[in-house]
């Protein structure tokens, strides 16, 4: 972590305003994008985002200063708004406004000729319990563990969804690109 991230977050805890502003703005606009990946429309993201940037620094003497504290605020991130998903009946969002960058994981094998767009759509059309793996493990980069303590499921079964949401993906991206 840079030495200026650091002092910010020592002030932070120390609770002045001035770092946690300072954050604020530097993490803003990531934790923005990130928000509206899972929430329907920008004013939900946007509150998602703030409520999760309110969690942090409420909590920031439970973070370890070893750790990456934009991952740590990630994760906040991205637990808020699956919070707010599970409250409204777990709806989901087009990613298509918000740029999106899958891992490049051999296991997926998606013909270079579907577009990063219809990969998108194919995602939004799958189960729920599948969509939130994928996004979390593809987009997020996150391990199964990581997405099972977000989730609070067992690792087992963000594998098992994880699975199942790739053949569900596959089958779907093979029935729009042939028609059958």
């Amino acid at each position: 972590m840079s030495k200026e991230i650091n002092f910010l977050v020592l002030e932070s805890k120390k609770g002045k305003q001035k770092a946690q502003i300072q954050l604020y703005d530097l993490y803003c606009n990531a934790m923005f994008t990130i928000s509206c990946r899972y929430l329907k429309n920008e004013e939900e993201a946007k509150d998602a985002m703030q409520d999760g940037f309110l969690k942090a620094f409420l909590n920031l003497n439970n973070y370890d200063m070893t750790t990456n504290f934009s991952a740590w605020l990630k994760t906040i991130i991205i637990n808020t708004c699956i919070d707010k998903l599970k409250k409204k009946k777990l709806e989901t969002v087009s990613l298509e406004k918000y740029p999106l960058e899958i891992s490049n994981d051999e296991d997926w094998n998606f013909d270079p000729k579907i577009s990063k767009q219809q990969i998108i759509e194919a995602i939004e059309k799958i189960d729920l319990k599948y969509q939130l793996v994928i996004k979390l493990y593809l987009m997020e980069g996150y391990d199964h563990q990581e997405i099972a303590s977000i989730l609070k499921i067992p690792i087992k079964t963000s594998r098992t969804h994880l699975r199942r949401g790739k053949l569900a993906l596959r089958n779907l991206l093979k029935v729009e690109k042939y028609g059958t």
